[in-house]
């Protein structure tokens, strides 16, 4: 569907997936996907300088500015990705521009709305990726099968949990056509995320990331509920664990997350990260990550074959 050399995509993570990286990811191979959150004139303006070869845009469904999908549109990427909300409004926006209609899903109700729109692609995200994604979902391992079954010829992309080739070839196993990563790639010297914060997914542990609404709350996110968010450990989590309708009702308490974040006490963001987030010991060149998970999904699929 895209020319690409390996069945990798770049996760749209809003403000961190930027123009250089999604070039990176698709010199490598691979389709970059810009993070546009809910497309910002200027940032979406600057970042879109910089994309080439095979890339899409991804937004946040639920949070699009008036104009922005027809805006990035006009820049004639392949794809575009909705994730978080109704796509409809924009399905044919879409379909109209001759790009690839992508569709993120978190639960089988969301898939079937995906068919019936005539997605393109469809991602089928489990519970384990980073940042937002269903509060009661499933796992990738069961999530993605089901996705497929249901998705008949639309290719599925697995998400959530895939941070090497085990998982990209694991995700092949389950009948995907390949896998939508994001975390791995926040580790990357393109990601536009603050070094301190690609040193903390770096450290991180599974054990460290946590779902929870807490964080949206404290900082007065307007993120719909029904998504929660995986990130690493932040001591409003462990101040508020439990506490959220509390904490709902409390307008001081997010006055004081944004005195914690000026003075320097905690992150300006939550540190989103999967939990696959413990195999990543390195911060690669993109374009080199894309071949190295190529080449360990090959080598995981071929010792498979011996196996069996």
């Amino acid at each position: 569907m895209f020319g690409l050399r390996h069945p990798i995509a770049l996760a749209p993570m809003g403000g961190s997936a930027g123009g250089a990286l999604a070039a990176a990811v698709s010199r490598g191979g691979g389709l970059g996907l810009l993070g546009a959150g809910g497309g910002a004139r200027e940032w979406l303006d600057r970042e879109l300088r910089l994309v080439e070869g095979a890339w899409g845009v991804g937004f946040l469904t639920w949070a699009i500015e008036p104009g922005a999908v027809e805006r990035a549109l006009e820049h004639d990427p392949r794809a575009v990705m909705l994730s978080f909300g109704d796509p409809g409004p924009y399905a044919e926006i879409v379909h109209s521009s001759g790009a690839a209609l992508i569709l993120q899903v978190t639960d089988l109700e969301e898939a079937r709305r995906a068919v019936d729109l005539g997605a393109d692609v469809i991602v089928a995200q489990g519970t384990e990726a980073g940042g937002h994604g269903a509060r009661r979902g499933r796992s990738t391992l069961p999530f993605v099968p089901a996705v497929v079954d249901l998705a008949g010829p639309i290719p599925v992309l697995a998400a959530g949990g895939i941070a090497d080739g085990r998982g990209l070839a694991a995700a092949l196993a389950l009948g995907a056509a390949g896998a939508l990563i994001g975390t791995r790639f926040q580790a990357t010297a393109e990601a536009l995320v603050d070094p301190a914060v690609a040193r903390a997914i770096v450290a991180g542990r599974t054990e460290d990331t946590e779902r929870s609404r807490v964080l949206d709350i404290a900082r007065g996110s307007a993120w719909p509920a029904r998504y929660t968010a995986r990130t690493l450990g932040h001591p409003y989590l462990d101040r508020w664990r439990g506490r959220e309708a509390e904490l709902e009702g409390d307008a001081g308490v997010r006055e004081q997350y944004r005195a914690d974040v000026e003075r320097g006490a905690i992150p300006t963001l939550p540190i989103w990260a999967g939990e696959a987030v413990d195999l990543i010991t390195d911060l690669p060149l993109a374009a080199d990550l894309v071949e190295r998970l190529a080449a360990q999904a090959e080598t995981a699929l071929t010792n498979a074959v011996r196996r069996a």
